[in-house]
């Protein structure tokens, strides 16, 4: 299914420096993975619809709420960099 080489050439193109012992645990795991899915494919999904979760979740979330924070002098001085009432940051944008 994969071979080392197979290995090698993936860890390659994603920057990554494998020992011999990491080749052969990859390729094994790897190949262990791609059986899962060949065999994944091996089901009729065609009357199955799409869907995003195994499971029905939803997110449950609190309303905002906007507070004026007590000590706001004191956050503003200890900024390294401060303009009046603002922060002073770094520009990280180019020119272009």
């Amino acid at each position: 299914m994969i071979d080392r080489e197979q290995v090698r050439k993936v860890a390659h193109l994603a920057r990554l420096e494998l020992t011999a012992a990491e080749e052969e645990t990859f390729t094994t795991q790897l190949g262990n993975i791609l059986a899962y899915v060949e065999q994944l494919n091996e089901l009729d999904v065609r009357n199955i619809p799409p869907t995003t979760r195994a499971i029905d979740v939803s997110n449950i979330t609190r309303s905002d709420v906007l507070k004026p924070y007590p000590e706001r002098e004191a956050i503003l001085q200890s900024s390294p960099d401060q303009e009046g009432d603002f922060f002073r940051v770094p520009k990280i944008l180019n020119e272009e």
